[in-house]
């Protein structure tokens, strides 16, 4: 007998089986579904990976609709739709919101927090996907903010305690000093006041406690982990840089938000950047050493789990998201 009739008499087997109803359907075929309601939620989500012999985990901490046709600079409203529909998107277009994890084997220590209950109802959902991910708040050792927008910060709190109660916190010093400036706070606009508020209330339980060190510029932390400075989106902006047995991973943080426009279109830039022309300048920088390189990257806005890499595609770029694996288990 051949291969092929082989292939054939098992899927003809496998078909026969699959059209055999359990009793309940064959008595009432609509039973199930029409007394089952609708679960209206998902599970909490983490995604790990490794990079060398550290263990990255990606977390989500929801998404939330973002108007880009109203936030882009540098494209027509129309031209933004036409460009989200490449990508079978529309404006708002649903939006990621994702914290990472490194397990170095030494310590752990989490990039970005989430929003928790700054952002609206749809998000605040990293330390539950944390927690699915086999940790809690206490075993965090340090918390690298990529800067203090409320989306990054939010979660350093839950219910108003200091959600990581032994981690140092990480930020630029310049962002320290632009977000915590009562000169700031009081010359801002009241639509950004907020900001400045959910900064200060994520931050003060840390402060009172002396859990909060600022650094300046590129630094090195140790254990192949560094922040390189990336100002523009926000004063102090860094991105994060993880190697190990030479692989590498890079953090974007805030450097682009909007990926079926961004990519293809590196010029446009975001509402939310308070320096336009470094924000593009910085995202034009990065995207060429990724492109160049071949360098893993991850994004705080990319749909989750945020990791992949980035090539050139004409005129701008390409992302291609790592290839889904699930981890082998040690037992």
């Amino acid at each position: 007998m051949t291969h092929l009739n082989k292939f054939m008499i098992s899927l003809v087997t496998l078909s026969a089986a699959v059209t055999v109803l359990p009793a309940w359907a064959q008595q009432n075929p609509e039973q199930h579904a029409g007394e089952t309601p609708l679960m209206m939620k998902t599970s909490p989500g983490y995604y790990r990976m490794m990079l060398g012999d550290y263990e990255v985990t990606a977390l989500n901490d929801g998404t939330f609709e973002l108007p880009a046709h109203e936030l882009l600079n540098g494209m027509s409203v129309e031209d933004v739709r036409k460009q989200l529909a490449v990508s079978y998107q529309d404006s708002p277009v649903v939006t990621s919101v994702n914290g990472y994890l490194i397990h170095t084997g030494n310590k752990l220590v989490l990039i970005d927090t989430g929003a928790a209950d700054l952002f609206g109802p749809s998000l605040g959902k990293l330390l539950t996907s944390l927690e699915a991910a086999g940790y809690d708040g206490d075993a965090i050792d340090e918390v690298y903010l990529t800067h203090m927008h409320p989306d990054h910060l939010g979660g350093l709190l839950d219910e108003g305690r200091r959600a990581f109660p032994n981690a140092v916190i990480r930020a630029d010093q310049k962002d320290l000093d632009y977000w915590l400036s009562d000169d700031n706070l009081a010359a801002a606009s009241d639509a950004n006041k907020g900001f400045f508020e959910g900064a200060r209330k994520s931050l003060k339980p840390y402060l009172d406690n002396d859990q909060v060190e600022g650094f300046s510029g590129s630094t090195e932390f140790g254990d192949g982990i560094a922040a390189t400075a990336a100002y523009g989106h926000t004063p102090g902006h860094s991105v994060y840089v993880v190697e190990s047995k030479g692989e590498k991973l890079m953090f974007w943080g805030d450097l682009m938000h909007v990926a079926a426009v961004q990519f293809p279109h590196p010029d446009i830039t975001i509402d939310f950047d308070t320096d336009q022309e470094a924000a593009r300048a910085q995202r034009r920088h990065a995207y060429e050493d990724a492109a160049r390189l071949g360098y893993l990257v991850a994004g705080s806005h990319l749909s989750f789990p945020g990791i992949g890499r980035i090539r050139l595609a004409n005129e701008g770029y390409q992302w291609v998201p790592v290839n889904y694996s699930a981890l082998r288990s040690s037992e």
